[in-house]
């Protein structure tokens, strides 16, 4: 449930997206009967069997308040979801709901592949979930889908090496994170951090861009990074790499590096959800006794973060109603709060999220349970950075590939930021 998931796998979307145009367009066969009457199948991605006793509860109690309607639970490898789904709904076979992640989901919801919510969720419903949270699935001003668990990015942070490099608190901004930086490595010889530049992972450079104030593309979709703040964006990166204040690998490593390296203690800062520092407990407990929370870097925009999972109903299931009651039940605020405490991650309702587990320290709090608290406490604000979009793993590329070339010194700013607009704007429809 790590945050870098959310930008996963997006590389076989444009093969894919054109044979799913083809087969849409040539007329796909109707949808097979797998499931049967009062029937609804129901996808969740990579589940089980973590959570096999909770869904199996959560359907139990469905079905016992919803007599004559069986859920039928299949629980899909993240790496098989996206071509799964791809497949089914060009063929017309697609579950009735399905556990998907709004960039991904919103590149159907171009095609009109699931159902439109806004005339279907009441209003007094839909009020329950964060507006913001709402928002990140929608397109063109249409409701496709329903928020379910959420994570906010979070500074994870080793209080021992800001000691060494005489630094009382974490960044709490960009331009105080290069200040960081540099006294880290004058003092300790280690980093301050590590953000990855692999055009396939994480996504964290780019919504640094937004958090710094650029506009990444404008209405018609055109680059619109190629301003002022956008080439103050790439100068920032620029200029930490080239002052040797990042480690090389930003190049060449994914996020699961920058996990490694602050797990042995070689980065006094790791970004991501609250959720790792089980993780690091687990496997570093040395690092994990100093290690504390703060709320995620930010740009002078003050924006942060939000990874959203959420459920979609395909437009062509045979269970319209069925489906939209389970998708509902299963992100009511009971169900969300009861999911967010086993699975470890936030809700996307009001009510669930002010529960006292992510309001109320507990006494003999761990440092997962201060995370907690700081990851909850950005919700209300938190929103998804990169906007939902056609070949947004494109532009990622696209700026990547040009902000490493700048990096490297075989390109000025001016130089990088011009070809990465060109680029964009010139890739084939």
């Amino acid at each position: 449930m790590r945050q870098t998931r959310t930008w996963r796998k997006f590389g076989v979307l444009a093969l894919l997206g054109v044979v799913l145009s083809w087969l849409i367009s040539c007329g796909a066969p109707a949808k097979q009967q797998t499931t049967g009457a009062g029937e609804v199948e129901f996808w969740t991605m990579q589940l089980q069997p973590q959570f096999t006793d909770y869904f199996k509860q959560l359907i139990t109690t469905f079905e016992t308040q919803n007599p004559g309607t069986k859920i039928r639970w299949v629980d899909v490898p993240w790496a098989e979801m996206e071509r799964k789904i791809l497949t089914a709904v060009a063929a017309k076979s697609a579950p009735d709901v399905v556990n998907l992640n709004p960039n991904f989901a919103s590149q159907l919801a171009a095609r009109n592949a699931w159902l439109e919510l806004d005339t279907k969720v009441p209003a007094e419903v839909k009020q329950q979930y964060f507006s913001n949270i709402w928002q990140s699935s929608t397109l063109d001003g249409k409701s496709f889908g329903l928020p379910w668990y959420l994570t906010t990015r979070v500074a994870i942070y080793n209080s021992d090496l800001l000691k060494q490099a005489g630094l009382a608190k974490p960044p709490a901004t960009y331009a105080e994170l290069a200040q960081t930086a540099k006294q880290i490595k004058d003092k300790t010889g280690k980093y301050a951090f590590f953000a990855t530049l692999v055009p396939e992972d994480s996504g964290e450079v780019l919504e640094s861009f937004v958090q710094m104030g650029v506009q990444l593309v404008d209405s018609q979709g055109k680059a619109a990074f190629n301003t002022p703040p956008g080439k103050a964006a790439f100068q920032y990166w620029v200029d930490l790499y080239k002052n040797g204040l990042m480690p090389k690998e930003v190049l060449t490593e994914g996020h699961r590096h920058a996990i490694d390296l602050y797990q042995q203690g070689q980065t006094a800062i790791l970004a991501s959800g609250a959720e790792f520092l089980k993780t690091i407990e687990k496997n570093a407990p040395s690092i994990s006794k100093v290690s504390a929370s703060a709320p995620q870097i930010t740009g002078d925009t003050g924006k942060k973060n939000v990874a959203v999972m959420n459920l979609v109903i395909p437009k062509d299931t045979d269970q319209p109603d069925a489906a939209l009651k389970f998708a509902l039940f299963v992100t009511n605020d009971q169900n969300q709060l009861s999911f967010a405490k086993a699975a470890n991650v936030l809700p996307s309702t009001i009510k669930a999220s002010e529960d006292r587990y992510f309001t109320d320290i507990p006494a003999d709090a761990t440092p997962a349970d201060k995370a907690r608290m700081v990851s909850a406490s950005q919700l209300k604000t938190a929103e998804v950075l990169i906007p939902a979009m056609k070949d947004v793993k494109e532009l990622q590329k696209v700026i990547y590939q040009n902000l490493q070339a700048a990096m490297l010194g075989q390109k000025t700013v001016d130089q990088a930021v011009n070809d990465a607009a060109q680029g964009w704007n010139g890739r084939s429809l």
